[in-house]
């Protein structure tokens, strides 16, 4: 249940590519921070949190006052997908399947009623 809560918005190229506002988040991913204190920066996800619901991003890290660096969660709201991990054939047959069904969509409405 909790993994399909985990989804963030689509880049705009993405967005008209496959017709969908925003998509589940997986490792292998690659994000873009929105907000917050690491604005901007893009890397590719490295792990998923399900139980908080936050991304762990290549790149992403703070250092530690013992001099040590960790790694900096991102809660899933704050990215932008700007490029899917497809090798998964289920998850691109998803897109697909909104792609196709958008345009059906799309034709009904402009045909005239009547």
């Amino acid at each position: 249940m909790r993994r399909k809560t985990i989804s963030a918005t689509l880049s705009p190229e993405l967005r008209t590519r496959y017709g969908r506002r925003s998509f589940q988040v997986r490792k292998g991913d690659t994000v873009k921070v929105m907000r917050g204190d690491f604005t901007g920066i893009e890397g590719k996800v490295s792990n998923v949190d399900t139980e908080r619901g936050r991304l762990f991003v290549e790149g992403l890290t703070r250092d530690k006052v013992s001099g040590a660096s960790s790694l900096v969660t991102v809660h899933s709201s704050k990215v932008a997908i700007t490029n899917l991990n497809l090798s998964d054939r289920w998850r691109a047959d998803r897109l697909e399947a909104k792609k196709t069904s958008g345009a059906t969509d799309e034709t009904a409405e402009k045909e005239p009623v009547g």
